[in-house]
């Protein structure tokens, strides 16, 4: 990474308070680790001797992950710039599971797995801001509707949205209702059944091609592109860090 990002990142993964127990490796050099894992899809074992011991590598990426520091890193970034939130997207898209992501703990659905017409899978369930920039991710199994992965994202952390751009998937009175409570106003097609067809504004409607976009980009990084974690929780780590990256690249940069 350039020497812009680590100062990124760095206030987010050192470590401040007082010194115990063994030194700190160095967190640049691991964080370096954990993004060419991402983006080639490569197994730990497989990660050049010149990061450091894989297993270091994956210890310290699994401390961030279940510390939450990459759900911290977006909520920052979803704070300092709130002119493109007045729209938002949401939208899902299926990654291809691995045979070996089979057999985390609690079984396939604890870990959000489940098998869909494409076969073995997980579903990623997204919202991002105005630019298609990510604001708020979760994972399910593959079988899962676009329609029940409304409700988490509604309900994680960040700005509220004025404008909500979704496809046909979200097409329910419960959802047009939802975000009328909340302030705003859902624009999405009706579906091909209904009765009663709500106009759909067609310029505004157009701008949800940048989600699409967004996961185009994400699926760039071979890790989402295909699911080898076991544990939902690793899984979500790599999207998650995949999406601060790309706020960096399209947002930190330019700011």
């Amino acid at each position: 990474m350039s020497d812009e990002e680590w100062a990124f990142f760095a206030p987010f993964v050192i470590e401040s308070g007082p010194k115990r127990g063994r030194p700190p490796k160095d967190h640049r050099l691991v964080l370096d680790g954990v993004f060419w894992i991402a983006r080639t899809g490569s197994p730990w074992r497989d990660l050049p001797e010149t990061f450091g011991p894989w297993a270091s590598v994956y210890r310290q990426f699994r401390r961030w992950t279940l510390a939450g520091i990459w759900d911290l890193i977006l909520e920052a970034l979803n704070e300092a710039e709130g002119s493109l939130h007045s729209v938002q997207m949401i939208d899902s898209t299926v990654a291809r599971a691995h045979h070996c992501a089979a057999g985390g703990k609690g079984g396939i659905q604890d870990q959000g797995l489940g098998r869909s017409r494409g076969g073995f899978s997980t579903k990623i369930h997204l919202k991002t801001n105005g630019a298609g920039l990510p604001i708020a991710v979760e994972i399910t199994g593959g079988e899962v509707s676009d329609y029940r992965g409304y409700g988490p994202l509604m309900e994680a952390d960040g700005p509220l949205a004025r404008v909500l751009l979704a496809d046909r998937g979200y097409d329910s009175d419960a959802i047009r209702q939802d975000m009328q409570d909340r302030g705003g106003v859902a624009v999405i097609p009706a579906r091909r059944n209904r009765k009663v067809r709500e106009s759909v504004d067609t310029h505004i409607y157009a701008l949800r091609n940048r989600i699409e976009r967004c996961f185009n980009r994400l699926k760039n990084a071979r890790r989402v592109a295909t699911r080898y974690d076991k544990t939902a929780a690793s899984f979500l780590g790599f999207v998650q860090i995949t999406s601060i990256r790309m706020w960096f690249r399209d947002f930190v940069n330019t700011a």
